[in-house]
């Protein structure tokens, strides 16, 4: 130890000592970043009762985002309609749209199956929030 010019004892570190400090602060940092799943996101509210998508704008195997309350709806077979929260539950990007009965998170690849919700792939874990539907007329709408 060393003196400073106040008679106060200050420690000595090495160059060494203060980078592997600030190595594993650093990894520390990138593993909370990239660990488990964000909280479960908020269901859209004042959708029940609304229509959120049209059947003729959502093809088999495939499906519709709608961005104004950050739903996809899909339909994995002829006639059958879901819908869940498009906010992955790994970090909260957007998921695409479905492709093969797939929906992919576009910021670290997490997939989910269409029919679902359920993760995939990570590396999200958690599932998207399901919501329940059923088609009135052309329309879907949230029950």
């Amino acid at each position: 130890m060393r003196s400073s010019e106040r008679g106060f004892a200050m420690p000595e570190i090495g160059r060494r000592q203060a980078l592997g400090v600030a190595g594993v602060a650093a990894c520390g940092l990138a593993l909370a970043g990239c660990g488990a799943d964000a909280a479960e996101p908020e269901r859209a509210q004042g959708i029940k009762g609304q229509v959120i998508a049209k059947t003729a704008d959502v093809p088999v195997g495939g499906g519709t985002v709608v961005d104004r309350w950050r739903i996809v709806v899909t339909q994995p077979t002829e006639g059958v309609y879901k819908a869940f929260s498009a906010v992955c539950p790994h970090r909260g990007c957007a998921v695409g749209l479905p492709k093969e009965n797939v929906m992919t998170c576009p910021c670290h690849g997490s997939e989910f199956a269409a029919d679902t919700g359920k993760a995939l792939t990570g590396p999200a874990t958690g599932q998207l929030t399901a919501y329940q539907v059923k088609v009135e007329g052309d329309g879907i709408v949230v029950v």
